[in-house]
């Protein structure tokens, strides 16, 4: 029997089952999939906080471009937002999914690839973890399977608030500049445009019933991109708000599964790793107390995500409301992209002032 059982091998799974085996619990990850980081789901927009949980070496191999603007288009109004530093990394995805999954298996984790979980059951003293393939036992399971997570619905926890429909695709345009697009011409979230190199991604986020394809097709016509010239197109959920509860008594969800995203962008690979390691801290499998994981990740991400949310609640205000709002703060900032607390910040404070 494993001490820990972790569903899915994206960086927040990996990134557990190091943490867990470098404490010394013995970790075994499932992934359903046959390749690391494919099929791609998602994009690779990060901020600098991504170096905390690489080595220089690995960040150098998957960054692919850095940004230090962003330009809001509402209408025919555009909005500049920029700072002197970067502000943020557009990294290889992929590569990331990799780069992780190897730093669990140097840890000592095991990764068995080609297995899709079917079913998990909790015992008094371990769970029972059912694959296509196979029969599994731990102490305690930790479901890192994303947005629509089968771990989640397995054990009867309650999902996110609600879910965008993310789509996205590639095209061949050489762009190394340092500003993303964002277009808010999109029904209560947004698209965008994100230069990669040797590439540039377009992607957007609607809400469920609405045709994410139509809205691609808008965000890219915008930037004069035909249909022909897109590749890769691919999609997935994006989780937004957290449950009450995302444990039960010996399993836990981390990351997408337990909707631990920035409601204002979606993004969760941050997110995520910051709940894993704070996961591993708390949770003993030999005796496991899982409110404590609980109090310790919320209150890691409890008022970034309530003002995240806030801000998310913009994308569906009026036109002219996003526009007085972005004409207030354009300009310089001083904001961290994964920290919504930080527009209220000494530094964005100052950023704001015209005489400084």
């Amino acid at each position: 029997m494993k001490d820990i059982i972790v569903v899915g091998a994206g960086p927040v799974g990996s990134h557990l089952a190091k943490k867990m085996t470098e404490k010394g619990h013995e970790a075994l990850v499932l992934e359903r999939s046959n390749e690391i980081g494919r099929p791609l789901a998602c994009s690779g927009h990060v901020s600098p906080n991504i170096r905390n949980f690489v080595s220089e070496n690995e960040f150098d191999e998957i960054l692919q471009n850095e940004i230090k603007e962003a330009v809001f288009h509402s209408g025919e109004k555009n909005y500049s937002f920029y700072s002197e530093n970067v502000v943020s990394y557009v990294i290889d995805r992929v590569e990331l999914d990799k780069k992780k999954a190897t730093q669990a298996e140097e840890a000592g984790a095991e990764i068995k690839l080609g297995e899709t979980v079917e079913k998990v059951e909790e015992k008094n003293n371990r769970v029972v973890v059912e694959t296509d393939k196979k029969e599994y036992e731990a102490s305690v399971v930790a479901g890192c399977d994303g947005a629509s997570s089968t771990v989640r619905e397995e054990v009867g926890l309650e999902e996110p608030d609600h879910f965008y429909q993310g789509i996205l695709c590639f095209t061949d345009e050489e762009d190394s500049s340092d500003n993303v697009d964002v277009v808010l011409d999109v029904p209560e979230f947004f698209g965008w445009r994100i230069p990669r190199g040797d590439s540039v991604e377009y992607g957007v986020g609607v809400p469920k019933g609405k045709d994410p394809m139509k809205w691609l097709d808008k965000v890219t016509e915008k930037f004069d991109i035909e249909r022909s010239e897109r590749r890769d197109v691919c999609a997935g959920a994006i989780p937004i708000n957290p449950p009450e509860k995302v444990s039960t008594e010996r399993v836990f969800l981390v990351g997408d599964a337990a909707g631990q995203t920035k409601p204002f962008t979606g993004g969760g690979i941050l997110y995520g790793m910051r709940c894993a390691e704070k996961a591993s801290e708390a949770v003993d499998p030999e005796k496991p107390d899982l409110k404590a994981y609980e109090e310790v990740w919320r209150k890691e991400l409890k008022h970034d995500i309530l003002l995240g949310s806030f801000i998310e609640k913009m994308y569906s205000m009026p036109g002219i409301v996003q526009r007085l709002g972005m004409w207030i703060f354009q300009g310089e900032i001083g904001v961290h992209m994964d920290r919504p607390t930080s527009l209220l910040s000494r530094e964005q404070l100052k950023a704001m002032l015209p005489w400084r």
